[in-house]
């Protein structure tokens, strides 16, 4: 399957000084496709303040933050600018909500 378009699937932009969101991205599940759509609405509007960013399922590096974060399958993470771990929450997000929820 085809990741989305415009996301790393790397995390070595979370803790670099900005927010950084990390869905984890399962491309069995209808609501990855939903989810990755309102995640790059928000990102037109919130431009380089924020990183987005994808833990594919399935592959050693997302794997790897789905097990040190106990993460599963449609959860996005928010991680504040020093790498932090603040907040979770299942997927779907829409934009706007997504831009109140990192602020």
């Amino acid at each position: 399957m085809m990741m989305p378009k415009g996301f790393k699937a790397t995390h070595e932009q979370i803790g670099t000084g900005k927010p950084a969101v990390v869905f984890v991205y399962d491309p069995n599940y209808a609501s990855s496709n939903s989810q990755t759509e309102q995640m790059n609405e928000a990102r037109e509007h919130l431009g380089d303040n924020v990183h987005f960013l994808l833990a594919r399922v399935g592959t050693p590096e997302g794997d790897q933050l789905i097990a040190k974060h106990r993460a599963g399958a449609s959860e996005l993470l928010l991680f504040d600018g020093a790498g932090k771990l603040i907040k979770r929450q299942f997927a779907v997000k829409d934009a706007n909500q997504l831009m109140r929820w990192v602020r």
